[in-house]
């Protein structure tokens, strides 16, 4: 599998299907990335579990902080992963073992062994991408980071 090329159909499909996210390294500093991506994601209807260990116990966006997947106790389709590369690694086989369906390692972050691993295990993964800006680009809401252009257009655009 060549990882990092990812088809718009995927990328659609995988949004699509899922509906639970578990939200590795998420902060609860409004200013951080994870926060902004969960936030993001809760609005457009995911349901998004925090993991961070040294937040375990505290809420983020209302939502109980966990310190690990295994503490989940509901099923997970999305592992979104916002540490870096080298953890990836040890987050890619918390998500085979909770039986996740997906990883997705944020921008940046790509961990071709961890890729390699949960592929065999029947994840799809996806690397060095952010759900919230395909998401936003899929639904045409703005520009390819995710924020809004202020351009209005008539072209037709595929909703999820």
């Amino acid at each position: 599998m060549a990882y990092g090329v990812y088809s718009t159909d995927l990328l659609t499909s995988v949004l699509k299907d899922t509906k639970t996210i578990a939200l590795v390294g998420a902060s609860p500093d409004w200013r951080k990335a994870s926060f902004i991506v969960m936030k993001y994601m809760m609005s457009k209807g995911y349901d998004v579990t925090p993991v961070n260990p040294r937040a375990a116990g505290s809420e983020i966006l209302g939502k109980p902080v966990v310190a690990s997947l295994a503490e989940i106790s509901h099923p997970i389709d999305m592992v979104d992963v916002f540490r870096n590369s080298e953890a990836a690694g040890a987050v890619a086989e918390e998500a085979i073992a909770i039986n996740a369906k997906t990883l997705w390692m944020q921008l940046g972050i790509i961990n071709e062994p961890a890729a390699a691993r949960a592929d065999t295990a029947g994840l799809t993964v996806i690397m060095d991408r952010c759900p919230k800006v395909e998401y936003s680009r899929l639904n045409g809401e703005g520009g390819w980071m995710g924020l809004p252009s202020n351009i209005i257009s008539s072209k037709r655009v595929r909703r999820l």
